[in-house]
């Protein structure tokens, strides 16, 4: 019985995940536009922010569990961040392939470097395992918010202009919409979002406790598929609308703050220091994800000399790497 209830709580939380997260790409969209920001500056704040709401909640909660899972709450940030190039590159060959690559403004680099930077130096810094902390508050965790702040500010600074990005229209789901009204129904859909996940982490928990598979396992697969939903949902919504700036900034801006997560998941952690409790599955679900970001920022830089069978394959082998490393996840998780 208590399996089952824990079975309906996760299947409801993953529905009102993917029913607010399709909200996501309108409401962005038509922020990205009415304050000016544009679409990848917004894609890699807003966007990413809201659609990375889910692991912020059940990461917290995860720590906060009696007992703590902190397996749980690494194996979700990982495990999402592998998740997030494999939507990247699904969504990519549903639209177009090379034709959906050349829509991606190149100032999207400087974001998918900062993704893989976040992504890596939550792999080292795992493997390393510093014992230094402040104020409750881990030397590692200090690094990712550092890491965090320069790079966005970097991409601030690079955002490409109004223009440049193809901005125009504020449109939302039943037509026009003003600033105020915007932020209010962008908020809301956050807001749902962020209290699915706090359901996720519990149900996704108790699943782990009954059915004894490793929390590390159950993070890096079942619950980082239901926590990127979202990003699922808003690719896809925002591809359909044309906004592939929006989709591709808040894929590669949700896999910057998933990484920053740890961080401001650390100090509710009271017994250690967040990151330190990687498990060599969490090395090779990171270390995965940095190498599928990397290939994605060659696929987005070479996008103008690829052919079109050369796009397809770069994305297909993106697919496949995902599919291998998610194998392997399995594998070690049953060791």
């Amino acid at each position: 019985m208590e399996l089952a209830v824990a079975i309906v709580v996760f299947l409801a939380s993953a529905a009102a995940v993917w029913v607010f997260g399709t909200r996501l790409a309108v409401y962005g969209d038509v922020l990205a536009t009415l304050t000016g920001l544009g679409r990848l500056f917004v894609g890699s704040i807003l966007v990413a922010l809201a659609t990375s709401l889910p692991e912020l909640s059940t990461n917290i909660t995860a720590v906060r569990l009696d007992p703590p899972n902190p397996q749980l709450a690494l194996g979700d940030v990982l495990g999402s961040n592998m998740l997030d190039i494999f939507i990247f590159a699904l969504v990519a060959l549903l639209f177009g392939g090379r034709r959906f690559l050349r829509q991606v403004a190149p100032q999207q680099g400087y974001l998918i470097v900062l993704a893989a930077a976040m992504t890596g130096a939550a792999v080292v810094l795992g493997a390393l395992k510093l014992d230094i902390s402040y104020w409750r508050v881990g030397l590692s965790s200090l690094i990712l918010v550092g890491i965090y702040v320069v790079g966005m500010w970097v991409v601030y600074q690079k955002r490409p202009g109004m223009a440049e990005a193809g901005v125009d229209g504020a449109v939302g789901l039943n037509g026009p919409v003003g600033l105020g009204r915007a932020w209010v129904m962008f908020g809301g859909v956050a807001a749902g979002v962020l209290v699915a996940g706090i359901f996720l982490a519990w149900s996704t928990d108790r699943i782990a406790d009954v059915t004894g598979v490793a929390s590390s396992t159950l993070g890096i697969l079942a619950v980082s598929f239901v926590t990127s939903l979202p990003e699922l949902s808003l690719a896809i919504g925002a591809a359909r609308i044309g906004a592939t700036d929006l989709g591709v900034a808040g894929l590669f801006g949700s896999a910057v703050f998933n990484a920053s997560i740890l961080a401001t998941a650390d100090p509710f952690f009271r017994q250690g220091i967040l990151v330190n409790q990687t498990e060599p599955a969490h090395i090779v679900a990171g270390g995965i994800a940095f190498g599928l970001i990397l290939a994605g920022l060659v696929l987005i830089l070479a996008r103008n000399r690829l052919s079109v069978w050369g796009a397809r394959l770069g994305l297909g082998l993106i697919g496949c790497t995902w599919v291998a490393g998610a194998a392997l996840v399995v594998v070690m998780g049953g060791e």
